[in-house]
Protein backbone atom coordinates (compact mmCIF):
# COMPACT_ATOMS: atom_id res chain seq x y z
CA UNK A 1 0.00 0.00 0.00
CA UNK A 2 2.94 2.52 0.53
CA UNK A 3 4.69 1.31 -2.52
CA UNK A 4 1.77 2.26 -4.18
CA UNK A 5 2.02 6.05 -3.09
CA UNK A 6 5.94 6.19 -3.94
CA UNK A 7 7.33 5.30 -0.90
CA UNK A 8 10.66 5.35 -0.51
CA UNK A 9 13.07 3.37 1.39
CA UNK A 10 10.57 1.10 2.99
CA UNK A 11 11.81 -1.16 5.85
CA UNK A 12 9.99 -3.92 8.19
CA UNK A 13 11.37 -4.00 11.78
CA UNK A 14 11.09 -7.36 13.71
CA UNK A 15 10.62 -6.38 17.26
CA UNK A 16 8.40 -9.22 18.95
CA UNK A 17 11.44 -9.96 21.04
CA UNK A 18 12.25 -6.40 21.61
CA UNK A 19 9.38 -4.84 22.94
CA UNK A 20 6.13 -5.87 24.35
CA UNK A 21 4.27 -2.76 22.69
CA UNK A 22 4.19 -4.29 19.02
CA UNK A 23 5.42 -6.60 17.00
CA UNK A 24 6.68 -4.67 13.67
CA UNK A 25 7.50 -1.46 12.76
CA UNK A 26 7.03 -0.27 9.11
CA UNK A 27 9.11 2.92 8.31
CA UNK A 28 9.27 4.69 5.10
CA UNK A 29 10.11 7.66 3.71
CA UNK A 30 8.31 10.30 1.58
CA UNK A 31 9.17 13.54 -0.36
CA UNK A 32 6.43 16.09 0.54
CA UNK A 33 4.32 16.70 3.22
CA UNK A 34 1.40 15.69 1.38
CA UNK A 35 2.87 12.19 0.02
CA UNK A 36 3.39 11.59 3.90
CA UNK A 37 -0.53 12.24 4.02
CA UNK A 38 -1.04 10.31 1.33
CA UNK A 39 0.89 6.98 2.23
CA UNK A 40 -1.00 7.17 5.56
CA UNK A 41 -4.39 7.18 4.00
CA UNK A 42 -3.32 5.04 2.25
CA UNK A 43 -2.18 2.28 4.46
CA UNK A 44 -5.04 3.35 6.61
CA UNK A 45 -7.53 2.66 3.53
CA UNK A 46 -6.50 -1.11 2.53
CA UNK A 47 -6.13 -2.34 5.76
CA UNK A 48 -9.45 -0.87 6.86
CA UNK A 49 -10.69 -2.66 3.79
CA UNK A 50 -9.64 -6.24 5.37
CA UNK A 51 -11.78 -5.25 8.81
CA UNK A 52 -8.53 -3.43 10.78
CA UNK A 53 -8.92 -0.15 12.45
CA UNK A 54 -5.71 1.75 13.85
CA UNK A 55 -5.68 2.13 17.58
CA UNK A 56 -4.48 5.69 16.95
CA UNK A 57 -2.99 7.93 14.19
CA UNK A 58 -0.76 10.85 14.72
CA UNK A 59 1.20 13.70 12.65
CA UNK A 60 -1.02 13.17 9.80
CA UNK A 61 -2.25 16.36 9.44
CA UNK A 62 1.26 18.03 9.67
CA UNK A 63 3.08 15.96 7.38
CA UNK A 64 6.46 15.39 8.43
CA UNK A 65 6.16 12.03 10.61
CA UNK A 66 2.60 9.88 10.40
CA UNK A 67 2.24 7.04 13.01
CA UNK A 68 -0.72 4.89 12.42
CA UNK A 69 -1.15 2.33 15.19
CA UNK A 70 -2.85 -1.44 14.30
CA UNK A 71 -1.33 -2.59 17.65
CA UNK A 72 0.76 -5.76 16.06
CA UNK A 73 2.17 -3.24 13.43
CA UNK A 74 2.72 0.27 14.14
CA UNK A 75 3.72 2.40 10.61
CA UNK A 76 6.01 5.51 10.47
CA UNK A 77 5.69 7.60 7.40
CA UNK A 78 8.78 10.24 7.20
CA UNK A 79 10.07 12.96 5.64
CA UNK A 80 13.60 12.26 5.08
CA UNK A 81 15.23 14.52 7.12
CA UNK A 82 12.80 13.79 10.14
CA UNK A 83 13.40 10.48 9.73
CA UNK A 84 17.23 10.61 9.93
CA UNK A 85 16.83 13.01 12.64
CA UNK A 86 14.78 10.45 14.64
CA UNK A 87 16.65 7.21 13.37
CA UNK A 88 14.03 4.77 14.33
CA UNK A 89 16.58 1.76 12.98
CA UNK A 90 19.29 2.68 15.07
CA UNK A 91 16.78 3.09 18.09
CA UNK A 92 15.99 -0.50 17.27
CA UNK A 93 19.30 -1.67 16.01
CA UNK A 94 19.25 -5.36 18.00
CA UNK A 95 16.12 -5.85 15.59
CA UNK A 96 16.09 -8.13 12.56
CA UNK A 97 15.34 -5.77 9.65
CA UNK A 98 13.00 -6.50 6.29
CA UNK A 99 13.73 -3.95 3.16
CA UNK A 100 10.52 -3.92 0.78
CA UNK A 101 11.82 -3.37 -2.43
CA UNK A 102 8.47 -4.46 -4.60
CA UNK A 103 4.85 -4.48 -4.14
CA UNK A 104 3.61 -7.35 -1.53
CA UNK A 105 1.38 -9.92 -2.76
CA UNK A 106 -2.25 -9.38 -1.93
CA UNK A 107 -2.32 -13.08 -0.21
CA UNK A 108 0.88 -11.80 2.52
CA UNK A 109 -1.01 -8.22 2.98
CA UNK A 110 -3.97 -10.49 4.21
CA UNK A 111 -1.94 -13.00 5.83
CA UNK A 112 -0.48 -10.14 7.86
CA UNK A 113 -3.53 -8.50 8.14
CA UNK A 114 -5.25 -11.33 9.66
CA UNK A 115 -2.11 -12.06 12.28
CA UNK A 116 -2.48 -8.60 13.39
CA UNK A 117 -6.55 -9.60 14.45
CA UNK A 118 -5.48 -11.19 17.53
CA UNK A 119 -5.74 -8.71 20.12
CA UNK A 120 -2.62 -7.86 22.51
CA UNK A 121 -2.37 -7.38 26.01
CA UNK A 122 -1.04 -3.68 26.94
CA UNK A 123 0.57 -3.26 30.00
CA UNK A 124 1.45 0.62 30.20
CA UNK A 125 3.88 0.77 32.91
CA UNK A 126 6.26 -2.12 31.38
CA UNK A 127 6.05 0.00 28.02
CA UNK A 128 7.15 2.69 30.13
CA UNK A 129 9.95 1.04 32.14
CA UNK A 130 10.91 -0.30 28.34
CA UNK A 131 11.45 2.70 26.96
CA UNK A 132 13.07 4.40 30.09
CA UNK A 133 15.46 1.43 29.82
CA UNK A 134 16.37 1.38 25.89
CA UNK A 135 16.64 5.70 26.81
CA UNK A 136 19.34 4.64 29.06
CA UNK A 137 21.09 2.39 26.44
CA UNK A 138 21.09 5.07 23.68
CA UNK A 139 24.37 6.85 24.14
CA UNK A 140 23.75 10.74 24.59
CA UNK A 141 25.41 13.47 22.87
CA UNK A 142 27.57 15.39 25.46
CA UNK A 143 26.42 19.00 25.80
CA UNK A 144 28.44 21.50 24.97
CA UNK A 145 30.30 23.34 28.09
CA UNK A 146 29.02 26.68 29.28
CA UNK A 147 31.49 29.32 28.94
CA UNK A 148 33.09 30.97 32.04
CA UNK A 149 32.21 34.68 32.38
CA UNK A 150 34.90 37.10 31.97
CA UNK A 151 35.55 38.49 35.18
CA UNK A 152 36.21 42.71 34.25
CA UNK A 153 39.61 43.83 34.08
CA UNK A 154 40.99 46.72 36.01
CA UNK A 155 41.53 49.98 34.83
CA UNK A 156 44.99 51.26 35.60
CA UNK A 157 45.04 53.03 38.82
CA UNK A 158 42.66 50.92 40.24
CA UNK A 159 43.98 48.94 43.14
Amino acid sequence: MALEKQAEKVVILNIKKLSSVSDYLLVCSAGSERQVQAIADAIEDGLRKDGERPLGREGVTEGRWALIDFNDVVAHIFLEPVRVFYDLEGLWAEAPVTEVKDKPKAKALKAGAAKAKAPKARAPKAVASKARASKAKTPKAKAPKAAKPKTPRKKKGEG
